[in-house]
């Protein structure tokens, strides 16, 4: 089989997003960025996890099943960097909620940060 650490290493990293995603949301340090999840917050914790949970067991199942397709090794090698780097600003929102980082230092690397992205996904 292809990819299987990389699969495993993507799906337990969607698993710590979405309870860093609920720790920091009920706790009312952040809100959910994505409207779908965020309708499914808006249920219920269970419907959340299911949602989050459902689409990485599908991607991990179709990681799995085709991850020996060039496209399936580029697209789980993108997707980790953009975990890893989700996974930053979790760290940079737990300190915020802390009071260990200032929200004008978060401020001002979002706003460094986001010529880039807005090239990138602009």
């Amino acid at each position: 089989m292809y990819l299987v650490r990389e699969t495993f290493l993507l799906f337990g990293l969607n698993l710590l997003d979405a309870l860093l995603t609920l720790i920091w949301v009920r706790n009312g340090v952040a809100e959910e960025g994505n409207r779908l999840m965020a309708e499914l917050l808006n249920i219920s914790d269970i419907a959340f996890l299911s949602g989050k949970l459902a689409i990485g067991l599908v991607t991990a199942v179709v990681l799995l099943k085709w991850g020996y397709f060039r496209i399936a090794k580029v697209g789980v090698a993108v997707a980790l960097v953009l975990y890893v780097g989700l996974m930053g600003i979790h760290l940079l929102t737990g300190l915020t909620a802390a009071g260990m980082v200032s929200n004008g230092t978060v401020s001002g690397a979002f706003a460094f940060f986001k010529p880039v992205l807005a090239l990138l996904f602009g």
